[in-house]
């Protein structure tokens, strides 16, 4: 696939559903020319991780994803080995001279490999999804630049293993903590906020097959103004997308008062959040 130009990588990831803006394409045809990674910050649900998974369309390269979470280890994320098959080596060879056995045990055949190790010895070019990197300690994020710096890692029983392929990478963060400064300077750095009511429009229409332009345009002038209230957690994307196949199911053409009361639950996850927006809404119709 073609990724010479910005427009370029406009056109190919609106030819997987994904509607980038300017700034998007021209980070994604950086990266993709520099050799470099991206961190994508922004809100939850605005399309971060699903750009990794178009850009692995567009390109034809698999998906390999490390979920961060607080507590991620180098076991899982990197490698660890698979001690329960070299227990029962050790004891079917218990009358073999040790060195061979230990030599035998730290081979790759009893290595089991974790998401970041899988993208390095990748014989094909992958695309590397480290998503919510925010939430893993500082620690972690450290093995983690180490990782993106050079493409390699040491495993002490086999030694240096080298990126046969080097991997498209994106990393997420919702900005929840502060990440280092050593890899924001690694990456190139895209934030990707709320669409406007337009862009938002679109994206319906892309991502809800049979949603008219009426609904569609209803439902992003709402999400618009939910936005704009002081809540808990605004809805993302992707919980627009929601409630737009919630209306079609509902075979709703239309959304009044009392449609947007009845499904305000799928927009937004707090029952103070509903009870503001609903009041909010209602006293100032913008369905």
């Amino acid at each position: 696939m073609n990724l010479e130009s910005p427009q370029a990588v406009a056109a190919a990831l609106r030819s997987v559903d994904y509607l980038p803006d300017d700034r998007i394409s021209q980070v994604v045809f950086l990266a993709n020319r520099l050799d470099k990674p991206i961190l994508v910050e922004g809100p939850a649900g605005v399309g971060k991780t699903e750009l990794a998974k178009a850009l692995s369309r567009v390109t034809g390269k698999d998906l390999i994803r490390l979920q961060c979470y607080e507590g991620l280890d180098e076991a899982k994320a990197l490698y660890e080995w698979n001690y329960k098959k070299q227990l029962l080596r050790i004891q079917a060879d218990v009358d073999h001279d040790w060195e061979e056995i230990e030599q035998d045990i730290f081979s790759e055949d009893f290595l089991l490999t974790r998401p970041l190790l899988e993208a390095i010895r990748s014989e094909n070019p992958v695309v590397l999804l480290i998503d919510e990197v925010d939430r893993v300690e500082v620690e972690t994020e450290a093995l983690l630049l180490e990782i993106l710096s050079d493409f390699q890692v040491s495993i002490p029983e086999l030694g240096t293993m080298e990126a046969r392929t080097q991997p498209m990478v994106v990393l997420t963060s919702n900005n929840t903590r502060e990440l280092s400064e050593a890899l924001k300077r690694r990456c190139l750095f895209l934030h990707i906020d709320y669409p406007d009511a337009q862009r938002e429009q679109e994206i319906l229409a892309a991502r809800v097959p049979g949603l008219s332009e009426h609904l569609a345009a209803q439902v992003a002038r709402v999400a618009r103004s939910i936005r704009s209230l002081d809540l808990k957690k605004a809805p993302s994307v992707s919980e627009t997308i929601d409630w737009a196949r919630t209306l079609l199911a509902l075979s709703i053409d239309d959304v009044d008062e009392d449609i947007l009361g009845d499904t305000l639950h799928v927009l937004l996850k707090y029952q103070t959040d509903i009870e503001k927006a609903a009041k909010e809404l209602t006293s100032s119709p913008q369905a």
